[in-house]
């Protein structure tokens, strides 16, 4: 097994890695909240610890300010006490012989002000989705977003630049930029949700302009070798659509390919669902970006395989499979029975459902 590519020691990015097994950004719902929503109980610590197996771990989803929660006691990477959480956590990981980058975050307008200490959902337009959020006063429909200013943007901008800096400091490998799933950088792309008539909406340049401002940002920061994007180009999640994926994305993958951009991170088909949605040519997206191609979404053991022997990825990304199965490379190897989650843990508190799974060896 060790001659597969999927199991041999590679790059991602600038990030070297022993394996081109990654873990995917998974919600998990479990920092403290009360304190200031900072991660690295032991708990914390044990959960990432333990799937130290994957070449590169992608941490869950961590705000970028408190205006970007979206859901009860997610991290975040604005606030020292929060850098101070996350630091051993980073430590376990790389004492286990694995890499780590913190996936930097804005919900947009997937979010109500009982997750954000009041403040107001914001997004490209003034467009309410057809979601609701969970929050202690139980699920709520989400208001109608404030629609940013062209200042209140550079504002935002400079958050995520901050967030990149301080996962450094957290002892983060690299970031990823979230830019898939209906989240505030995706809203900006598609024009189901960004209706704007300034540089920031209307054509597919325009519409592109907030994405490439935050990952110029980020790389100005800490260089383009230790940063990547995550994108979902035709994904319904959060509500989101756009009449022409591939002109937006095309166009949005061609000057991350220009900036040199360590990785794109795609999601393929819809999130979590049918991988064969139409309107995006991934093969062409594959081709045109000369960085680290990683791929997610319901990949198997034969597909992950089969992505890095036929060069259609440089890696492959696992969710679902990384919550109960932390030793998941050895089964992979193994071609051993991968275990089944139990989705009444997924965001539920505690350490039932989260560092309980067994491993084969246990």
């Amino acid at each position: 097994m060790d001659d597969l590519k999927l199991f041999q020691p590679g790059k991602i990015g600038s990030i070297e890695v022993k394996n081109r097994v990654v873990m995917a950004p998974l919600t998990r719902c479990r920092s403290d909240e009360v304190a200031g929503d900072i991660p690295g109980s032991d708990m914390n610590i044990e959960y990432y610890r333990q799937r130290a197996n994957a070449g590169l771990i992608i941490s869950e989803g961590t705000q970028v300010s408190p205006a970007g929660k979206g859901y009860m006691a997610t991290p975040g990477i604005y606030s020292e006490a929060q850098v101070q959480g996350w630091k051993p956590i980073t430590e376990a990981v790389h004492a286990a012989g694995s890499k780590i980058i913190a996936q930097i975050w804005h919900v947009g307008r997937i979010t109500h002000p009982d997750l954000t200490g009041g403040l107001n959902p914001i997004a490209p337009s003034a467009i309410k989705p057809n979601v609701v959020a969970y929050t202690h006063n139980g699920k709520v429909d989400v208001p109608v977003p404030h629609e940013l200013t062209a200042e209140e943007i550079k504002v935002v901008v400079n958050e995520y630049r901050q967030g990149a800096a301080n996962a450094i400091k957290a002892g983060f490998d690299g970031v990823e930029i979230h830019g898939a799933n209906g989240y505030l950088i995706d809203q900006f792309l598609r024009d189901g949700a960004n209706k704007r008539t300034d540089q920031y909406g209307g054509s597919f340049e325009n519409r592109a302009r907030f994405a490439l401002e935050v990952v110029d940002a980020v790389i100005a920061e800490i260089g383009a070798g230790k940063v990547g994007i995550r994108l979902s180009p035709v994904t319904p999640f959060n509500d989101l659509s756009d009449s022409n994926p591939q002109e937006v994305f095309g166009y949005l993958i061609e000057q991350l390919n220009q900036r040199g951009i360590g990785f794109i991170h795609m999601i393929e088909g819809s999130t979590g669902g049918d991988r064969n949605v139409p309107g995006f040519d991934y093969g062409w997206a594959r081709k045109t970006f000369k960085g680290t191609y990683i791929v997610n979404n319901g990949y198997t053991r034969e597909m992950a395989i089969n992505a890095l022997e036929t060069g259609w990825a440089d890696a492959v990304s696992f969710g679902r499979a990384y919550i109960a199965n932390p030793d998941l490379v050895q089964r992979l190897k193994l071609n051993a029975p991968l275990a089944e989650g139990n989705p009444q843990t997924y965001y539920a508190p505690g350490p039932e459902g989260y560092i309980d799974y067994p491993s084969l060896t246990a």
